[in-house]
């Protein structure tokens, strides 16, 4: 389906070429003479916005079945790293490509996703304008993120996807449970293709369907004196983002996300007590305990959301303390005693093995992720208050 998804982009982003003008005075009026004079123009530019929402989610998915199924040890580690480095094309693929409709939508959320950037310690602000190209969006910021869109990206994209094909095939195909066969397996021809053929329909009804009912959004021309209220990052980037709400700047968009990022680069190389079983969640009680963590990460996580709006603010409370410890150092002891507890006097009577332990804690750190991105894209409204989805 990923494969699939990446040829529909690749194909409707080159019809998509020969009307976009990489410009600020000419992009949107592009897309708006694709929109309204180009025979099934809106039609195309739908699919493919919508074949990369699609593709990052899908894409995600399968990174979940690939580390719940234990298909990524041994020498299946490289292509684990080879897989997170595809998921992040996809993701700078979809943001990159948010910018080019040159609406009020996209220059803003770009400005805040590009913001966050700023506050990396040390050389944060001149990334941001590295990539922007200035202070502030710009026409270069238009054409070079319209390169990286159309040209960079994709060509990485095939060129790493082919090579992880490969290194999946190398390794013996799909990651089967121990004890089976793979003398048992059918045989590719008629079976896989015919059910990959059946997928491949399925996927292109649902696309389609959504390319004829749903318009990609498009506002009217990006107004750089006149900023949206509220200003939200791309939904992919709307728990970073969240997490601003509630921690300081150097750990919500730094210390959070590089921890975050090094502990699936390095989950492969850790040493565990058993070799990988292919069985999902990795056995009954790591079923359970998995369940358990996500029931603690959606509390914990709500919890602290609406504990830091509605109960305290550290910054109010603990005037005179800097904001870097009271909303940063404080919040963060406050989540690692409280995981400590859990796992001290719940977790530790499942007495899990070391790969139990480390799919609690993945469990743990993406359910807490898609909540705060949950929140961030229907509970936020004016002024980024939280309010219920109706009234946002």
């Amino acid at each position: 389906m990923a494969a699939l998804l990446i040829v529909v982009q690749i194909f409707t982003g080159i019809l998509l070429r020969f009307y976009y003008i990489p410009s600020p005075a000419g992009a949107y009026n592009s897309v708006i003479f694709l929109k309204q004079q180009v025979v099934f123009g809106q039609f195309v530019r739908n699919i493919h916005y919508w074949s990369g929402v699609f593709l990052l989610m899908i894409a995600f998915l399968h990174f979940l079945r690939v580390f719940f199924t234990g298909a990524y040890r041994e020498d299946r580690r490289i292509n684990w790293l080879f897989g997170l480095l595809l998921l992040t094309i996809i993701v700078l693929s979809n943001f990159t490509g948010y910018l080019l409709p040159w609406d009020q939508l996209a220059y803003w959320a770009i400005t805040v996703s590009t913001n966050i950037i700023g506050y990396f310690p040390f050389f944060g602000e001149s990334l941001r304008m590295a990539i922007i190209g200035g202070k502030e969006l710009n026409a270069e910021t238009l054409q070079s993120f319209f390169a990286v869109h159309s040209a960079l990206l994709p060509f990485m994209l095939l060129v790493i996807v082919v090579y992880h094909f490969w290194r999946v095939r190398k390794s013996g195909g799909i990651m089967l449970p121990a004890g089976q066969d793979k003398g048992e397996m059918l045989p590719v021809m008629p079976n896989l293709v015919y059910r990959e053929f059946i997928v491949a329909l399925v996927l292109m009804a649902v696309l389609f369907l959504f390319g004829a009912l749903f318009n990609a959004p498009l506002l009217e021309k990006a107004n750089p004196a006149y900023s949206m209220n509220p200003t939200k990052a791309p939904w992919y980037f709307a728990g970073v983002q969240e997490l601003l709400m509630h921690f300081h700047p150097f750990f919500a968009a730094f210390i959070i996300p590089l921890s975050v990022l090094t502990f699936m680069a390095v989950i492969p190389f850790l040493k565990y007590d058993q070799p990988p079983s292919g069985h999902w969640f990795i056995s009954e009680k790591g079923k359970k305990s998995a369940k358990a963590a996500a029931v603690f990460a959606v509390a914990v996580t709500l919890a602290g959301i609406l504990f830091s709006a509605y109960v305290l603010n550290f910054e109010i409370m603990m005037r005179g303390i800097p904001a870097f410890i009271s909303n940063g150092i404080i919040p963060l002891c406050i989540l690692v005693l409280l995981m400590t507890a859990y796992y001290r006097f719940y977790m530790k009577g499942f007495r899990l093995s070391k790969e139990e332990k480390v799919q609690v804690a993945f469990v743990f750190i993406i359910v807490a992720f898609i909540v705060l991105t949950l929140c961030g894209i229907f509970f936020r409204g004016k002024d980024m208050a939280l309010m219920l989805p109706w009234n946002v």
